[in-house]
């Protein structure tokens, strides 16, 4: 018969399919009781739509030993916050800054940003968006977001709620049909008040919709703004993969881990008879992510209903979260959750842990 230690180094050694790496220290507790088993099992990632999902894996391995025929398996998580740049402090009232970034425009990267936001809030965080395009913003059309921002007596910043996240874009700041004619000095003042003075509130993850390249507003968020982790947004072409090699290779040298690489419009599906043909090329972000070493998080088809529901201001993951693109959505985002779980904790301040269970 097995005993209770046996039994959890077995479900130790189970693989997460999100990290890649074994559940480990994920199994927090098993209690053996003739052949009833009761396990606790803690993520350090939002992951509600793959509970059920780990709760059949578990629950299968555990039948399969021969020890137990009845199965309870507790399955919660807890968001901590993890290290940043060494000199920077985390910002008040967010645990952890995600920056989403492309070496060039047009590849999608504000469309994976909102959904990628909605999507770890569907997986049960709290999360905002910070539109950082100074000279583009394309948040607030894409979130459905309009008028000015209200203040609080000390002169912060509320954020606009659009979709249950927390947003702030200098679109809201000035006109719509403003052009941002400043020169760089200008526009990372404007970024970096914006970090600043926004009154985010206790959010688990702050996604960063940042502009294409490597510029002044890329070096203001690697020097002064506290960011976990980077995720880099290409297509299959080459000339977008080149530029996100120059993305990565900037986020490297100012020594911000990047949590691996999405392939945006990696297939073009017909809204007609539902053929997928691979328009721009295959295998760019593949062949990106094993040069680097970094994960492929996923690979995003191009349809129309993405490109449709960001015009009206709700992305696909709140207009239809049954819709295929979505659920590709919901999987990127734990995946990336996954990955930011392995980087190292920040030890300077504890933030309280908040246990999520049904």
């Amino acid at each position: 018969m097995s005993t209770e230690s046996e039994l959890k180094r077995l479900l130790s050694g189970l693989i997460d399919p999100h990290s890649g790496q074994p559940l480990g220290e994920a199994v927090r507790g098993l209690a053996l009781r003739d052949d009833r088993a009761a396990v606790d099992i803690e993520l350090g990632y939002p992951a509600a739509g793959w509970r059920d999902g780990l709760i059949d894996m578990v629950t299968s391995a555990l039948r399969a030993s021969g020890a137990v025929n009845d199965v309870t398996v507790d399955v919660g998580w807890s968001v901590p916050q993890h290290s940043v740049q060494e000199g920077l402090s985390p910002l008040d009232g967010v645990r952890n800054v995600i920056a989403v970034a492309s070496g060039k425009g047009g590849v999608g990267k504000s469309t994976v940003a909102a959904n990628l936001a909605l999507a770890l809030q569907a997986e049960g965080a709290r999360v905002g968006v910070l539109d950082a395009d100074i000279y583009g913003p394309s948040q607030p059309r894409m979130l459905g977001l309009s008028g000015a921002p209200r203040t609080t007596d000390n002169k912060r910043i509320l954020p606009f709620e659009a979709h249950g996240l927390q947003v702030m874009s200098i679109g809201m700041l000035v006109k719509t049909d403003q052009a941002m004619i400043w020169r760089g000095p200008m526009a990372t003042q404007a970024l970096q008040q914006m970090v600043a003075e926004t009154l985010w509130q206790e959010l688990d993850y702050l996604v960063v919709d940042l502009p294409p390249g490597t510029g002044d507003i890329q070096l203001t968020l690697a020097q002064r703004i506290p960011v976990a982790g980077a995720v880099a947004v290409t297509t299959p072409q080459e000339v977008a993969v080149d530029d996100v090699r120059r993305a990565v290779a900037m986020f490297n040298k100012v020594r911000i881990p990047v949590l691996g690489v999405i392939e945006n419009m990696s297939t073009h599906i017909c809204s007609n008879c539902g053929h997928e043909e691979a328009v721009f090329g295959e295998g760019g972000g593949s062949r990106i992510a094993a040069e680097t070493g970094l994960a492929l998080l996923g690979q995003l088809p191009l349809e129309a209903s993405l490109g449709r529901s960001t015009d009206e201001g709700c992305p696909i993951v709140a207009a239809d979260p049954d819709h295929p693109a979505a659920r590709r959505f919901r999987e990127l985002a734990r995946r990336t959750a996954a990955r930011l779980s392995l980087q190292n904790r920040n030890q300077s301040i504890r933030m309280p842990k908040i246990r999520i269970v049904d």
